[in-house]
């Protein structure tokens, strides 16, 4: 396994952390398929949720694990694409889906606290399309 999927699959797991869907949606619009209109309103639906009061944070086990879990589903999914093992991408992405989770919430928590949430939210969304077009270019 290079060393190169390796550090791919943690710019996809970090974009999971920003935007769950980022990578998956990346990577359906790359290779295209079936899912690519599916994760694409899913990405267009979480643009939107996140800006919400009400959404919970991302922090929270349930968000937090579909963070992780999509992470780990789209390092595995690049991996397999390169045709090496899944599984040490898998954990890469996971673990950086995890502390991209931690970071995201503790920007977007001081930026609240200076009146710059949304802008903040606007950033996060293209740093997330960033590090996850990044890692399939």
């Amino acid at each position: 396994m290079t060393g190169d999927v390796l550090v791919r699959a943690a710019l996809l797991g970090a974009s999971a952390g920003a935007r769950s869907t980022a990578p998956l949606a990346v990577l359906a619009a790359r290779h295209g398929g079936w899912l690519r209109g599916l994760s694409s309103a899913a990405a267009l639906g979480e643009l939107v949720l996140d800006k919400l009061p009400q959404t919970p944070s991302r922090l929270a086990p349930g968000p937090l694990a579909g963070r992780l879990v999509s992470g780990a589903l789209a390092g595995g999914a690049y991996a397999h694409r390169r045709g090496v093992g899944v599984v040490a991408p898998a954990v890469v992405a996971a673990v950086s889906a995890l502390a991209a989770s931690h970071a995201g919430a503790i920007l977007r928590d001081l930026a609240a606290r200076r009146n710059f949430g949304p802008p903040a939210a606007v950033a996060e969304d293209a740093a997330a399309a960033v590090l996850a077009l990044s890692a399939v270019r």
